[in-house]
């Protein structure tokens, strides 16, 4: 696998994802403004250097209203009134894509700094509506049509496929939701971070801990929520000049070291299909990080100190430990029970809290996870901070992993 050129990350910002910000009578471009001033602030960067602009974005049609969200770069800085922008759209996996994009852009060298943000509002409509919004993610018509929450439905239909060729124990999935929440309350972005839980909430009691659909409980689920993040992007030409304007050295700046994209058919049922008889039920989600992880010049998921993935439902978490290669194809459950993803463990996933408890901005997420583990190699995420992280690797998933994109972020 070749070596990926690098990108550097000269800087970024995330809202607060505990902010509903239609009860603050705020709306989208709000949300777009506020990013993109923080993130411009934290990179040091004047609004003028940025020379293209990419937004990440699911369903802002239909939450919002509204479309052609790239026009809103010139909305709030003159100085992009002309500035190439577009806007991309693959489910949950939306801001990765839109990274992706940007990294292209910056490679053929068309342009040496850009911006990318991405951003969902998603508390302004009712529970059942927005069931429906993102349904849209699903072949519409033809899976999941007998139930309230495709979503919950569909990660419940995995959950069965797991069990029927490996077996799979409830515990499990509930330990996975009781770290990420419990890593959600050091993070001061997190959606659940005051969040309180009885006694017994995270096990299989109806009261405590009800059914959503099918074997998929309450705390099983990632939160839905309002909430942006922005990266900003830069070739290394561009990064050295900025780094020595800042008086910094360029091996401190962190930066996309390789970089992981598949896709699969969106019924869920033919992804099934296709993987039956194979060790693994999703072949291609391993195939991405795998892609990652070489194009950046590593043999083994092990050779990184962490990992941020999609979370969607626990099971989703579950998938991607063995997916990964951290453990063999169904023994996920043996990383769980050695402690050994927990913040303290040798292989941390979710030191932020993840989609469970940080919350799930759709079109935000793969930009967040890249910020996230930005913040983790230069040792600024605070009070969640893996000890000595020098490369970190996320996993971000577009419907029932239709669309799969990988980065490992680093220094050194």
């Amino acid at each position: 696998m070749k070596r990926s050129p690098d990108i550097y990350i000269l800087g970024g910002s995330q809202t607060d994802f505990a902010r509903n910000w239609a009860r603050e009578g705020l709306g989208l471009f709000d949300m777009f403004a506020e990013t993109l001033r923080e993130g411009l602030a934290n990179a040091d960067i004047e609004p003028a250097r940025i020379e293209v602009g990419h937004v990440g974005n699911f369903v802002g049609d239909l939450f919002a209203g509204q479309g052609l969200i790239g026009g809103f770069f010139g909305e709030v800085f003159p100085e992009m009134a002309a500035m190439p922008t577009s806007r991309h759209e693959a489910a949950c996996a939306s801001g990765s894509i839109a990274i992706l994009s940007a990294m292209r852009d910056i490679e053929a060298g068309h342009y040496a700094i850009a911006c990318v943000l991405g951003l969902e509002l998603m508390r302004n409509v009712d529970g059942k509506t927005g069931a429906e919004y993102l349904g849209a993610a699903a072949w519409r018509g033809r899976e999941a049509t007998d139930c309230d929450f495709p979503w919950p439905f569909l990660f419940d239909r995995i959950t069965r496929e797991y069990d029927s060729r490996y077996g799979i124990d409830s515990e499990h999935l509930n330990s996975i939701a009781r770290i990420n929440f419990a890593n959600a309350r050091a993070n001061d972005r997190a959606q659940t971070r005051h969040w309180q839980f009885p006694e017994g909430a995270f096990s299989c009691d109806d009261e405590l801990n009800p059914v959503i659909e099918g074997c998929v409980r309450k705390q099983d689920c990632g939160q839905i929520t309002d909430g942006a993040a922005c990266v900003i992007l830069a070739s290394e030409a561009a990064a050295r000049e900025h780094a020595a304007r800042l008086g910094v050295q360029l091996g401190d700046i962190p930066r996309i070291k390789g970089w992981g994209h598949r896709s699969a058919p969106i019924l869920l049922e033919t992804k099934l299909a296709l993987s039956a008889g194979k060790p693994l039920i999703f072949p291609h989600a391993n195939a991405t990080m795998t892609d990652a992880i070489q194009r950046a010049g590593f043999s083994h998921v092990t050779d990184l100190d962490g990992l941020e993935t999609h979370d969607c439902f626990s099971v989703t978490e579950y998938m991607a430990i063995d997916h990964s290669g951290l453990t063999a194809p169904g023994e996920s459950w043996k990383a769980i029970e050695a402690g050994r993803i927990c913040r303290d463990g040798d292989f941390p996933i979710n030191p932020s809290g993840g989609l469970i408890g940080l919350g799930h901005p759709v079109g935000a997420t793969g930009v967040r996870m890249v910020l996230d583990c930005a913040r983790q190699v230069t040792g600024r995420a605070g009070a969640y901070q893996i000890p000595e992280a020098e490369n970190m690797l996320t996993f971000n998933v577009g419907g029932s992993t239709t669309t799969c994109a990988s980065f490992v972020v680093g220094v050194g």
